[in-house]
């Protein structure tokens, strides 16, 4: 796998397609372009995934509650990604059950809720991980005995999926290069070119970190930058569309798991507004999310606000009133922008929660292709469209001459997944994480190496009996490796300790610090193997720090 720094070095040869914007649409457009046979260049202003793709709910789900919107083709389509997602992604997309309390007053009774299970069991062909069972309230008790108990009448208990959103971004990325694509991080678009005829084909990139620019030329241009699609048509001169997206921020926070010990997702509803909510189990955390209001900021600038925390808090004080949550107990937060579709004005304003969250593919005249709003549940689907589209504008300007392969993104697993076992025993895996690794791999450790990497986790431990000091730990305590650092520069193409904190090991969520601590370990590694100056490896510290500060701003 090349480096971030080899991907810029190839920067420069006419492609067909340019993707700007390096989120899972982005990721997944250049793996189903690439496996085409398509010649396909991504280009990302930051990291991959470091917008939306890794600040969402964690969840690969067909929106239950979408099912009240009467949107049932969107349901169908994101149980039937889901069951997909599962066969290709098996160590990242996996089975989590969500309980779903109903209490004395609730405006949806317990037969109308298990009414709405049975359907949504059918639209996913009753392929679901597992099918709906409603539970009484001695058996909730049992289940879920943080629960509130006073009033509650019972629970259906229901399966949809949690994932890391980040790896799955990322595993498509790599499985684009692996098929020929260019993915370069860091390289930001700062104008469009152009043709004698007004048509853009292609774009000018810069370096985030020399200030090098580049021209790329493309057969076609791809807009998939999420919050960022109205910027980048603004670039291109689109005035009168480039107010396409109505953007709301999603605000989660993280608490220790033994302060809120839910053993599933219990589905909350706000007590002020009805909104939905989650808890959701995180390992040594607990999770709580997400808002959703409306933000028309700098999308690199979203964060949680104090107002957001505190709603998230009061939600939690109806739900599971003998273990409070404070403030103080938050150990981190995180907050992402829904990239989605503006409605019609006409008919009045429509409430944050109400927007469809479907998608929409938009040619400009001068061929600027636009990919906006959906889920992410359904970004593979998203991206079969937009390549397919493509291609079409590819055929009729008379520059696609080469016979295309057919992709099978459906049916072919993503990198870490190959040689998954059948029976998607986790426990195996890891221990054949532990025997590449040998002795000095703990139990824990194979088994994060096991759920983050799929079956290269092996490639990641073998490093290990390379070289015994890649045992140590990051954070103290914690199973997070230094391997894992090396990996991430050399096959994932991380190139700041921001992009291995945060994307490649999450440990900026997780860790009680969020990582301060580790992240001089990270810095000096990367400084190791990356040949960085003194400088750039303070200002890359810096830089984690001031990320971490952002996240906390809150507080203030």
């Amino acid at each position: 796998m090349p480096t971030r720094q080899e991907m810029w070095d190839r920067l420069g040869r006419d492609v067909q397609l340019l993707i700007v914007g390096g989120g899972v649409n982005g990721a997944g457009i250049a793996r189903s372009a690439a496996r085409r046979g398509l010649s396909c260049v991504v280009v990302e202003q930051d990291d991959i995934a470091s917008g939306t793709s890794s600040r969402s709910s964690k969840l690969v789900h067909g929106g239950l509650r979408y099912l009240e919107q009467l949107e049932f083709s969107l349901v169908f389509e994101a149980v039937s990604e889901r069951r997909i997602l599962m066969d290709i992604a098996p160590h990242l997309v996996n089975p989590l059950g969500f309980l779903f309390p109903v209490f004395k007053g609730d405006r949806r009774g317990l037969s109308t809720i298990t009414a709405g299970m049975v359907l949504y069991d059918g639209l996913s062909l009753f392929r679901s991980p597992k099918l709906h069972r409603r539970l009484n309230k001695k058996q909730v008790a049992k289940e879920e005995p943080a629960l509130r108990q006073d009033g509650l009448k019972g629970a259906p208990l229901y399966y949809d999926c949690s994932t890391d959103d980040a790896r799955l971004t990322l595993e498509n990325a790599l499985d684009a290069a692996d098929h020929g694509a260019v993915v370069a991080t860091h390289a930001s678009v700062i104008g469009f070119l152009r043709d004698e005829n007004g048509r853009i084909e292609g774009a000018t990139v810069r370096d985030r970190f020399t200030g090098e620019t580049k021209e790329v030329r493309a057969s076609v241009v791809i807009n998939a930058t999420g919050p960022w699609t109205d910027s980048i048509l603004a670039m291109a001169g689109k005035e009168e569309g480039a107010d396409l997206l109505r953007t709301t921020k999603g605000v989660h926070i993280v608490v220790a798991h033994e302060k809120l010990p839910v053993r599933h997702a219990v589905v909350c509803f706000h007590p002020a507004d009805g909104r939905v909510l989650f808890a959701i189990p995180w390992g040594d955390a607990t999770y709580v999310g997400t808002t959703d209001t409306d933000y028309d900021g700098d999308p690199a600038k979203v964060a949680a606000d104090s107002a957001d925390v505190d709603y998230l808090l009061d939600c939690l004080g109806k739900y599971f009133p003998e273990h409070p949550i404070t403030r103080d107990d938050v150990t981190c937060t995180w907050a992402g922008l829904r990239p989605l579709v503006r409605p019609p004005s006409k008919g009045g304003e429509v409430d944050e929660s109400s927007v469809s969250r479907e998608h929409r593919i938009v040619v400009s005249e001068d061929g600027l292709l636009t990919i906006a709003g959906g889920k992410l549940t359904t970004y593979r689907l998203m991206s079969e469209e937009v390549v397919a589209t493509a291609v079409k504008l590819l055929r009729l300007s008379g520059r696609l001459e080469q016979r295309l392969k057919n992709p099978r993104t459906e049916d072919d697993p993503l990198p870490g997944a190959v040689n998954w076992p059948e029976d998607d025993d986790h426990a195996a895996v890891a221990q054949w994480v532990r025997d590449a690794g040998g002795a000095r791999i703990s139990e824990a450790t194979a088994t994060l190496l096991a759920d983050t990497y799929g079956t290269r986790g092996q490639e990641v431990a073998r490093l290990v009996r390379q070289d015994a000091s890649l045992a140590a730990p990051l954070v103290e305590g914690r199973p997070e490796i230094l391997a894992q650092v090396d990996w991430a520069v050399q096959k994932e193409l991380a190139a700041t300790v921001v992009d291995v904190m945060k994307q490649r090991t999450q440990i900026f969520y997780r860790a009680a610090d969020q990582g301060l601590a580790g992240a001089r370990v990270v810095a000096d590694r990367m400084a190791e193997l990356l040949g960085w100056t003194p400088e750039e490896r303070a200002d890359r510290y810096e830089e984690y720090r001031a990320d971490v500060a952002l996240s906390r701003d809150w507080r203030s």
